[in-house]
């Protein structure tokens, strides 16, 4: 008993080690963002200390007093002119929605995992748009330029242009994808849409 009791805890341990590995390999870090942000407070408060200094040495602000600027912020509008006060309003707004998406959405990069028990395997998502282009190129019988696929988190998108004169059948080529991302067994599984060009090419 004991021993398949450890068995058991060393199966998850390794479950739990392969979903860290496939999560910081198709999620973006926020790295980037968070040092940005502790950038700007720390010269913010670099600099509200500075001007402090200079005031309570009784020399000029280096720019404008910590003080100062409160109060012209408090004044606006003001005469500030409301287009450049737009502006600085928009930019601002800019900024934090930037910061606010990158904590909020989960930030996903373009990629898939294939499902498998024992390691862990990430594949780009133009891997994948690859495969399965060629897999509707030959279901459809065009050449490689009138296939376009286009793979997202969600969905996968099959373009087509069909040769002038020549029907396709959308199910066919839909069939034809389904079963290759059936073989690849991707995590999640996307959706597949088929989109047939109205006008065609002219066949060499």
């Amino acid at each position: 008993m004991s021993g398949a009791a450890e068995a058991n805890e060393s199966n998850n341990d390794r479950g739990d080690y392969l979903r860290r590995i496939l999560s910081r390999e198709t999620h973006s870090a926020r790295s980037g963002a968070a040092v940005v942000a502790a950038i700007l407070v720390a010269a913010g408060a670099v600099y509200a200390l500075l001007e402090m200094t200079l005031g309570a040495l009784g020399q000029p602000a280096w720019l404008l007093h910590p003080m100062e600027a409160a109060e012209r912020i408090a004044g606006l509008p003001g005469a500030t002119p409301t287009p450049l006060l737009g502006a600085a309003g928009a930019l601002v707004a800019l900024i934090g929605l930037i910061f606010l998406c990158n904590g909020l959405l989960p930030g996903r990069r373009a990629r898939h995992v294939i499902a498998h028990p024992r390691v862990a395997i990430v594949v780009d998502n133009e891997v994948i748009a690859s495969a399965l282009a060629k897999s509707a190129r030959m279901a459809a019988g065009v050449t490689r330029e009138q296939v376009m696929v286009v793979v997202s988190a969600r969905t996968v998108q099959v373009n087509v242009r069909p040769t002038s004169g020549i029907r396709l059948s959308e199910d066919g080529i839909r069939a034809a994808v389904e079963a290759e991302l059936n073989a690849m067994a991707l995590e999640p599984a996307p959706v597949v849409t088929v989109n047939l060009a109205e006008s065609g090419v002219i066949g060499v």
